[in-house]
């Protein structure tokens, strides 16, 4: 017997994308059912439920669907478990909620919000990517600062709202900004951490929350951390936010250092930086992973190839004993696995980066499905590191720092293959992340076949988040995990266990 699809629509129905895909979840493990996703009908998210097997090819249209519209799709065995499937969305999109701050009143749109907020001046934007910039240039019109956490936005359409804002000296953090602190505030995906005089600027979210979280660690505080999204630094957009979070920091009385986190930017963008940094007597670190450094840097400024070192180099300059940093010959682990592979399963990307490396100052290859030398291509006959917060795993999904089960499979994967002698992973904490990455984890190791794998994990997070850092690590560790302390570590761990030091 065929599996059935059936499809129902919600008209002028928003609901932001993380509810969307916990909801869908709770309907995929209905019984009987195949797949199912309830999403906004963007053509992106159109494309993904066809690419799914929830839509056939011009099943709906632009007349028919709107970005405004909400799409339920479900696959399922059976008629019966469609219709529960479809009553069963229905139940979840209507019922009240049941927390009393949720039932307050919420603005619909940026000029309610004004008027009912007269003094505010940030707003933070999670609409479908089609709405995100016009949004944005409301709240910018309006004198707003604002944070974009919605992706899918076209280049071209990001840097023209950012000369805008440039012009009328407002910030435009993102688009696709999924994490900063702003006065101490954690948004987005972030930790809780101490204020203090250190001011980042990222380009890459995990990488802002590893460096803040090393700092809070070694009691050191974050007097701004500032994203800018994946894209600021590239040619097309010109460094405009970046630069202008560097100027404000700069002026900050509070932030005695600078750390800026990206990945490879173009010359003529890290030159400007440069130049930007060059005018301030204010120590500078500029960590861009994978990328090497400028023949010549102002004598402010540090060049880092880790998060790790980033984050030290901002402690010794304010006048924390840095010393504390591990020395990777202590990392010595006695479980061995010479001759073995590596593999690597990040939630975070930029740790993913991080990773990457420290392999090849290692001289070790590792592959990656997001490498950072795009001429070594992804081979599992290798030693790979993968980013499952990658557009191919996140389709339609949540992330995997939201929803850690995207792991499960790649996890037994790993630990079935007599080839593979390590397997690494990071645990993401904080706000936003899942309620508990580290007991996830723990129970999918659980169901998975014992074996000789050596399992090594970094935490990424404090003890003041909701999580806790060390309720976390120890989780691990009673289950026979080898912690580091940082994802760096971590990476050195793995690296002594396949015979190869750095």
């Amino acid at each position: 017997m065929s599996a059935i699809n059936r499809i129902a629509v919600r008209r002028k129905f928003y609901l932001d994308s993380v509810a969307l895909m916990r909801s869908s979840k709770s309907l995929a493990a209905l019984p009987g059912v195949i797949e199912a996703a309830m999403m906004m009908g963007t053509a992106a998210n159109i494309e993904i439920m066809q690419n799914a097997g929830l839509l056939d090819e011009g099943q709906v249209s632009d007349e028919f669907i709107t970005a405004a519209d909400l799409i339920i799709g479900v696959r399922a065995n059976d008629e019966s478990a469609v219709e529960a499937a479809l009553a069963s969305a229905n139940d979840l999109l209507d019922a009240p909620t049941a927390s009393a701050d949720a039932l307050q009143w919420r603005p619909r749109s940026i000029r309610s919000a004004v008027a009912a907020k007269p003094n505010a001046n940030f707003v933070l934007i999670s609409v479908p990517g089609e709405f995100a910039i016009s949004e944005a240039r409301k709240a910018v019109r309006r004198g707003l600062h604002t944070m974009i956490f919605s992706d899918n936005v076209p280049l071209e359409q990001e840097a023209q709202l950012k000369e805008e804002a440039a012009a009328l000296g407002k910030l435009v953090m993102g688009p696709d900004c999924g994490t900063a602190i702003i006065n101490g505030i954690p948004l987005a995906f972030a930790n809780k951490v101490p204020r203090g005089p250190v001011g980042i600027v990222g380009a890459s979210g995990t990488g802002m929350q590893e460096v803040s979280c090393l700092l809070a660690q070694h009691g050191v505080g974050i007097s701004q951390a500032v994203g800018v999204g994946g894209r600021d630094l590239k040619e097309a957009v010109g460094g405009i936010m970046s630069c202008m979070a560097l100027q404000l920091l700069i002026d900050d009385k509070q932030t005695q250092h600078i750390v800026l986190i990206a990945k490879p930017a173009a010359p003529e963008i890290v030159a400007k930086v440069l130049a930007l940094l060059a005018t301030t007597d204010k120590s500078a670190t500029l960590c861009f992973l994978g990328a090497q450094s400028p023949e010549a840097l102002p004598a402010n400024c540090k060049w880092s190839t880790t998060l790790q070192d980033a984050a030290f180099s901002a402690m010794s300059r304010v006048g924390v004993d840095a010393s504390a940093a591990t020395d990777v010959s202590s990392l010595k682990i006695e479980n061995s696995a010479q001759g073995k592979l590596v593999r690597g399963l990040f939630c975070g990307g930029t740790l993913c980066a991080e990773a990457q490396v420290l392999f090849a100052q290692a001289g070790v290859l590792a592959t990656s499905n997001v490498p950072l030398d795009d001429t070594i291509k992804l081979d599992h006959h290798s030693h790979t590191l993968i980013d499952l917060g990658d557009d191919e795993y996140t389709r339609g999904k949540p992330h995997p720092m939201i929803d850690p089960s995207s792991r499960d499979a790649p996890v037994q994967q790993a630990l079935e293959d007599d080839s593979v002698g390590v397997l690494l992973v990071d645990m993401v904490i904080g706000y936003g992340a899942h309620a508990d990455p580290a007991g996830y984890f723990v129970d999918c190791l659980q169901r998975c076949k014992a074996n000789s794998t050596l399992v090594i994990a970094s935490v990424t997070g404090t003890e003041d988040d909701p999580q806790g850092l060390s309720a976390q690590r120890n989780k691990l560790s009673a289950a026979g995990v080898t912690l580091a302390a940082s994802n760096a570590d971590a990476v050195a761990m793995v690296l002594n266990a396949i015979g190869t030091s750095q």
